[in-house]
């Protein structure tokens, strides 16, 4: 992100009277190619967000057009007879609906006492630094609510709307692992409840879990009495591309599809079977383009100095909304307990 935008972006009394909205309190509305640059710098915190696919929006609201067709749709022609005769045959259409995608309005609030800009070892450019943080911080807040949002939650975020994990519950395809740790069973319980037209797609498929879930799974497959032909024939057959299991990392592999790390997904949720104890996360099965993120391209930033406390206030809003486009298409594997 250039310097240029970052002041565009906390000295908003500069907009003057090109911006769309300004007043003499020092507020306005960035550009929309500015607001596409800060908006990717935010997305770099991200890593299911930068996965997704996602769309840039010019209202709260839009529908995204969704066609499908069924499994096994031809049949053997017979020449003898019209097609309408052909014993068990009935025509095949498209069948045609609609994904809605709403966004909602967050905030972040910060403030800069007079002395920490004039004092500290930076000088003036402590206020880009923070600027840098706080929008780092908006992505993991971001991402944070797109994948754990819950609208009957009591969190001041995850309130805002229903996430991909409750969306993937309610209508995608639900697999119980009724406590077992993230191992090569749990990944062929996702793989068996996905239909099989989307396993033609293998390639493109993806597994996503917390970042626990995704170590316990690095170090069951570390066997420390394993011979050196072990170790290599493990690398060979993709299951252990690498140890670190880094954010975003799509290192390990489960049945040659890549587990990606994404450290937001949460993993302190109580079991919901019989006898469960500890935390639990989820590991999904989709791919990422299923994964849809609306953000509306308008950021406002409010910059206002208040005299009486001494402090610079900042204030950014942004709308972000999100769905899944094809809910047939995702596997989720609740209850997949994290090793204590």
């Amino acid at each position: 992100m250039s310097n240029e935008l970052l002041q565009k972006v906390i000295d908003t009394t500069n907009l003057g009277s090109d911006a769309t909205t300004t007043n003499t309190n020092g507020h306005g509305l960035l550009y929309p190619d500015q607001a596409n640059r800060f908006i990717d710098y935010m997305w770099d915190a991200t890593i299911l967000a930068k996965a997704a696919r996602t769309i840039r929006m010019r209202s709260n609201t839009t529908e995204i057009d969704k066609v499908a067709v069924g499994e096994r749709i031809m049949r053997v022609a017979t020449e003898s007879a019209p097609q309408n005769y052909v014993s068990g045959y009935t025509n095949t259409g498209a069948t045609f609906s609609k994904v809605s995608l709403t966004t909602t309005k967050l905030r972040l609030d910060w403030e800069l006492s007079s002395e920490s800009l004039e004092d500290n070892l930076e000088g003036g450019d402590l206020e880009d630094h923070i600027a840098r943080l706080m929008a780092t911080q908006a992505g993991n807040d971001v991402e944070d609510v797109l994948i754990n949002g819950d609208t009957t939650s009591n969190d001041g975020l995850l309130v805002a709307f229903d996430g991909f994990r409750k969306k993937a519950l309610a209508g995608g395809h639900v697999v119980d692992a009724a406590g077992d740790t993230l191992k090569s069973s749990v990944f062929n319980s996702a793989l068996k409840a996905l239909p099989r037209k989307y396993k033609q797609r293998r390639n493109q498929l993806r597994f996503f879990a917390g970042s626990n879930l995704v170590q316990d799974y690095l170090y069951a497959l570390i066997d420390v009495a394993a011979s050196p032909f072990d170790i290599a024939s493990g690398v060979i057959r993709g299951q252990v591309a690498g140890p670190d299991g880094a954010p975003g990392s799509t290192t390990p592999f489960a049945f040659g599809i890549p587990v990606v790390n994404v450290p937001l997904m949460d993993e302190t949720r109580s079991g919901t079977y019989s006898g469960a104890s500890g935390n639990h996360g989820d590991v999904h099965l989709t791919f990422p383009q299923n994964f849809i993120v609306g953000i509306k391209r308008d950021v406002t930033v409010y910059r206002l100095f208040q005299p009486k406390k001494d402090t610079i206030e900042y204030t950014l809003y942004i709308r972000v909304g999100c769905a899944i486009e094809n809910l047939d298409a995702h596997v989720v594997v609740k209850n997949v307990k994290v090793a204590s």
